[in-house]
């Protein structure tokens, strides 16, 4: 099971989303479903079949951020976290090729649609945890080692 953390930032994130699903989301296909039964026949109407499912889909996503955000805990910036890698900090990372990698450890319910961001549950994320700029980071996946070096370390401080 993932670790129930997330960032204020993907807390509102998470909130606007529900937010939009059940004012616009759901009043909009709510209304199609109900002019497409007016129709008649629903076992052959193609509409009121597609807005129906689209509906469950809108609910089914409702229900799943509702429970989400009870049980997640929001983790926001501490000053003590400053100079070290923990939840929540934006990390750049360079191997001895010179290749680099930018990344914010987050929870998992905020890596969906970013390519800048990895989960607190992550090998990577987990090899991170209390690093500082210049030091080691050592990251064994599938048995394959690879080692990178601490080059930056910044948090987000105006999200709260």
């Amino acid at each position: 099971m993932a670790t129930p953390l997330i960032t204020r930032k993907g807390y509102r994130t998470l909130q606007a989303e529900k937010e939009h699903l059940w004012k616009v989301e759901r009043a909009e296909t709510t209304k199609k479903v109900t002019w497409a039964a007016s129709l008649g026949d629903r076992s052959e109407n193609a509409d009121y079949q597609y807005n129906k499912q689209k509906l469950r889909q809108i609910d089914r996503r409702i229900r799943y951020i509702t429970k989400a955000l009870e049980r997640l805990k929001v983790v926001d910036y501490a000053p003590e976290q400053e100079g070290k890698i923990f939840f929540g900090a934006f990390v750049s990372l360079e191997n001895d090729a010179g290749k680099t990698l930018e990344f914010q450890i987050v929870g998992y319910d905020e890596i969906f649609q970013r390519k800048d961001a990895i989960s607190i549950d992550s090998p990577m994320a987990r090899a991170c945890i209390k690093k500082e700029v210049d030091d080691e980071v050592v990251v064994t996946v599938e048995g394959v080692q690879n080692t990178w070096y601490v080059t930056s370390i910044r948090y987000d401080k105006e999200t709260l």
